[in-house]
């Protein structure tokens, strides 16, 4: 009887150790998260920024359906003389308004690929991620006459395996440190203050112009006239990535940090 409530004990006090251990890693982890690169090794990641001290930032805009809100915000980037800027767009969009698709590439704006179908791809099988990518690149290349590289999913949702079968098929994931809201209609004044506010440094800025999207056209003047007023110059996300090393945060899905915060802890 004493054995037993010996080995208990031990049992107890070993299950306690792990998981101090696992809380103290999660904290570590999360501590550290932005000090992570994105080159972790063997492990693709998502780009959320680039490490710069030039002020520079990239205006980033998702498309996935309608017509009303495009042109509008290449009028502005226009009329502000914007001349870099990265729009990723859905292929079903892209196919179905190639005139549209035709004016961004003659103002000379970096195309993306927004994936095929607007779901989360982290819901499907591997061979299902690589046909929604492969097929919006078929797509994207035919209606714009040049290979898209750089993919934002739809909704921003990915796991590891999604991060992988991009990686594969020579595509660099883009994600965002600012979100300006304005898929919420937050309203004009809140977005143009939550971009200016929250821009730095290597910024992938994420706006969007569905038709949903009601107040981005209008929040952009005043957005694109006070970061210049802060020094800031626009950038498409290709050329600050080329410009020097890709830094972002860690992406895992949850069995992976699982694995890590355990691994940290020594167990």
């Amino acid at each position: 009887m004493n054995m037993f409530y010996v080995m208990n004990g031990r049992k107890i006090k070993r299950y306690f150790l792990v998981s101090i251990g696992i809380i103290f890693a999660a904290g570590v982890i999360y501590a550290e998260k932005d000090n992570v690169t994105v080159f972790a090794p063997e492990q693709p990641a998502a780009i959320y920024s680039v490490p710069t001290e030039k002020k520079m930032v990239a205006l980033t805009f998702d498309i996935s359906w309608g017509d009303k809100r495009m042109e509008p915000i290449l009028d502005v980037l226009k009329q502000k003389n914007v001349k870099d800027a990265t729009f990723f767009l859905s292929s079903p969009w892209a196919q179905a308004h190639q005139d549209i698709v035709k004016r961004i590439v003659q103002d000379g704006f970096e195309i993306g690929s927004h994936g095929h179908k607007h779901d989360n791809y982290s819901t499907y099988s591997d061979d299902e991620i690589r046909k929604q990518i492969e097929t919006a690149h078929t797509i994207l290349t035919q209606v714009t006459g040049k290979a898209p590289n750089l993919i934002r999913l739809p909704n921003g949702d990915f796991d590891k395996r999604v991060l992988r079968i991009a990686e594969q098929l020579n595509y660099k994931v883009i994600q965002w440190d600012t979100d300006s809201l304005d898929w919420m209609n937050i309203g004009t004044s809140k977005i143009i203050n939550r971009v200016v506010s929250k821009a730095h440094p290597g910024d992938i800025i994420l706006m969007h112009a569905s038709d949903s999207v009601k107040q981005t056209h209008d929040a952009l003047p005043a957005i694109i006239d006070q970061l210049r007023a802060k020094g800031y110059e626009f950038a498409t996300v290709s050329e600050m990535i080329v410009q020097t090393e890709v830094k972002g945060k860690t992406v895992q899905d949850k069995s992976a940090m699982f694995e890590q915060m355990q691994a940290t802890a020594g167990f």
